[in-house]
């Protein structure tokens, strides 16, 4: 089973070789070794381009991919495009959620074959959070409610930043998406699979808040607000009409 793992980044000249590093290193420490990561920098002004170039020389699975548009929507649609593995998904290059989690999506996809889909969560029963801001759990929640109430969301978390899915359900859902090229792409990725009836596993994680983070928490939120109404008006409304 091959895996790509796909970094969508911007401006991360602080992180990006320790993320791509650290998690080399654990896939060598776990003996896995089908696998390429692919850097997808969605219009990075600083040194990330020559660090990443840097990357690609020192480990020969890894990859890099610069795209035109800034967005981790648009990052993750062309990373998924330029996928080879039968699992793709992606991670915060900050490597917020243990990378233990990484070695575990790997055993549950080879040994569970109905699972098409792992969505990290940091709000499940069994999750461990540490750091979280209060502002940014107030933020969240408040998410998390819209998301039910509106949209019918089932799982515990919308965008921890660890999702994984087999290919070929990946591809279909990003042909069914829109092409929002921000955060709320990756919450709709994961509400059109709940409605498809994909097989999702809600999976409790542990997660270390990252206080360097580059996300504008107001505008990002403006954002989800004007998503959430275009997405309960092509699920609810135009269905009724």
């Amino acid at each position: 089973m091959m895996l790509t793992i796909l970094f969508p980044v911007l401006n991360e000249r602080l992180r990006l070789e320790s993320g791509i590093t650290r998690t080399v290193e654990y896939l060598d420490k776990i003996g896995f070794q089908d696998y390429e990561i692919i850097i997808v920098d969605n219009g990075s002004e600083d040194e990330t381009p020559q660090i990443a170039g840097m990357l690609c020389e020192k480990y020969p699975r890894v990859q890099y991919e610069r795209i035109g548009i800034r967005g981790v929507g648009a990052a993750f649609r062309r990373g998924v495009e330029l996928s080879h593995g039968e699992i793709v998904g992606y991670m915060d290059i900050d490597l917020s959620t243990n990378i233990k989690h990484l070695g575990e999506a790997i055993h549950i996809f080879q040994t569970v074959e109905e699972i098409q889909y792992i969505n990290g969560s940091r709000f499940a029963k069994t999750s461990d959070t540490k750091g979280r801001k209060w502002y940014r759990k107030i933020t969240s929640q408040g998410l998390l409610i819209l998301l039910k109430v509106f949209l019918g969301m089932k799982s515990t978390d919308a965008i921890c930043g660890f999702t994984f899915v087999r290919r070929q359900t990946a591809l279909s859902l990003v042909e069914g998406c829109s092409q929002d090229n921000g955060w709320f792409y990756m919450i709709e990725f994961l509400l059109r699979a709940e409605k498809r009836g994909v097989k999702i596993l809600d999976y409790p994680v542990e997660w270390q808040e990252d206080y360097n983070t580059t996300v504008k928490v107001f505008k990002t939120i403006c954002n989800y607000l004007v998503q959430i109404a275009r997405l309960y008006k092509e699920f609810y409304i135009k269905k009724n009409i």
